[in-house]
């Protein structure tokens, strides 16, 4: 290890230069600019949005306890239509272009993530080096309504029912900024292009090892497919979708079939309808 007495002894020629602070090296510091990417994607597997609901916020911010027995005997559990709308991320401004809406983070954790499987990158350099652009990404496509059976992640893993809009077909617009030279835009692409085979975003997605779902790739922005997602999956399309769901498949349109029959007949014995249900 050098230190400050290395100038005495230095040969004729290779002393250090003079700094104002004594001696020391010459500092070279690259110049670095942002870069800005735009890409379109569109969904190779279907979308399972996973916003918390107000519900759960709600009980977080302000816990109510633990229910009594006759609280637990006449209130029901779930209310599914109303945890499918609570699951997505809405758009308030009229002017924005869709209704659905995804965090920018959900890509950027996408893109680092696919670092980690890549050689010559690592995930928390990438964090530092890329970022997505907005507030909130706007979503094309037409959700509908979905229930599946998961498991929660108490000690016994015990099974619930969750109810979340999917969207089969969807596609998007990021704007990626990067920091230039130290990352080009063609890494930023190819990792963006890794992420959407290997990790996706949303719920259930591939990065969670059972999943496959929220699986994207790179199109151009004349792509058919793109075209068609952008017309018909738009705002008016997206609100219509929430106030009147459509179940994704056959398990799902059977339990909630059930579901809406159950209420009716605990509503006719007196038992609590949760706000929002039909009766």
């Amino acid at each position: 290890m050098k230190n400050d007495t290395d100038n005495e002894t230095a040969p004729e020629g290779k002393k250090k230069k003079e700094t104002s602070k004594g001696t020391g090296f010459d500092m070279e510091i690259v110049e670095v600019k942002q870069g800005y990417l735009t890409a379109y994607v569109i969904g190779t597997t279907p979308l399972i949005l996973n916003r918390m609901s107000e519900k759960a916020k709600r009980e977080l911010l302000l816990p109510k306890g633990r229910k009594t027995a006759v609280e637990k005997a006449t209130t029901l559990k779930h209310d599914p239509v109303a945890e499918y709308r609570d699951s997505a991320y809405r758009l308030s401004d009229e002017s924005a272009p869709t209704y659905v809406g995804l965090l920018p983070t959900s890509f950027k954790g996408a893109v680092m993530t696919a670092a980690l499987d890549l050689p010559g990158v690592k995930k928390a350099q990438i964090g530092r080096l890329t970022y997505v652009e907005g507030h909130m990404i706007g979503v094309y496509g037409l959700p509908k309504l979905y229930m599946s059976i998961t498991r929660s992640a108490d000690m016994n893993r015990t099974p619930d029912v969750r109810t979340r809009a999917i969207i089969p077909k969807w596609a998007c617009e990021l704007s990626i900024v990067h920091t230039l030279p130290l990352i080009t835009p063609t890494a930023v692409s190819n990792l963006l292009a890794a992420a959407g085979m290997t990790v996706g975003v949303g719920d259930w997605r591939l990065e969670k090892g059972s999943g496959n779902y929220g699986l994207f790739k790179i199109v151009s922005p004349n792509d058919p497919a793109y075209k068609q997602i952008i017309a018909e999956g738009s705002r008016a399309a997206q609100k219509k979708a929430f106030d009147v769901p459509e179940c994704y498949d056959d398990e799902t349109s059977e339990l909630l079939g059930w579901y809406e029959e159950e209420v009716v007949r605990r509503h006719q014995k007196g038992s609590a309808v949760p706000s929002g249900a039909t009766v």
